[in-house]
């Protein structure tokens, strides 16, 4: 049997991936501003101007990088796709939240208490009800990019159950970069060669490349396998 090749264009992307790039680099950029309004005031003045036009360029061009590279190793472009839209689904988890905690700063209630509910031992804050609803804001903005650009599924080939799969996956994701980050976190700063900031530095960055590594996976393979 003669081995099936994959069509170079499968891998090295179109005019249609190029445009949807710029249109991820632009989101990330305009999703960026606010957030680093409030994170560092003073950054944001020296770089607002350039930053959606970084973004902007920067995505298209690092698509081509990676479609030169995928042409030895395919899989490459898939990664660069979803790693563009990894950094703008962090923006919008992190944009939804700030939006909400805005939106609730002056009701005098929430400013006062931090306690949500309490069922037995589990004490649910507001932050966590914040969080929690922008999660699911990202997840469904991640849902649609990841379908129908990274792994290119179709609406015919999709269960019915595919965004509950996808969310799941997402969830365990979640689960692995907290759990890694939290241990990986406890073993350097047990070292005492490291300070807190370090340490902490250290183990958000193990526990993303894994929780990545894991949504990835779990994406091509058993959400969106083909």
């Amino acid at each position: 049997m003669d081995e099936q090749i994959t069509p170079a264009s499968s891998y090295t992307g179109g005019k249609k991936d190029y445009l949807l790039g710029l249109l991820a680099g632009i989101l990330i950029g305009l999703l960026l501003l606010p957030i680093l309004k409030n994170a560092k005031p003073s950054l944001f003045d020296a770089l607002k101007l350039f930053i959606v036009p970084f973004f902007a360029l920067g995505v298209p061009a690092g698509l081509v990088v990676s479609s030169f590279i995928a042409k030895k190793i395919p899989l490459v472009w898939q990664l660069a796709k979803f790693l563009v839209i990894g950094v703008m689904n962090t923006l919008v988890d992190l944009g939804v939240l700030a939006f909400i905690t805005i939106l609730v700063a002056n009701d005098t209630r929430h400013a006062s208490e931090t306690t949500w509910f309490t069922l037995a031992t589990l004490v649910v804050t507001y932050y966590s009800l914040y969080k929690a609803i922008s999660f699911i804001v990202a997840n469904i903005n991640s849902f649609f990019w990841n379908k129908y650009w990274t792994f290119g599924a179709t609406k015919a080939s999709a269960p019915s159950n595919q965004f509950f799969q996808f969310f799941l996956v997402s969830l365990i994701g979640f689960a692995i970069n907290v759990t890694i980050a939290s241990l990986a976190f406890s073993a350097v700063i047990s070292t005492g060669s490291f300070t807190v900031a370090q340490a902490g530095l250290i183990g958000a960055a193990l526990g993303s490349i894994l929780g990545l590594a894991w949504n990835f996976v779990g994406y091509k393979f058993f959400v969106f396998k083909k």
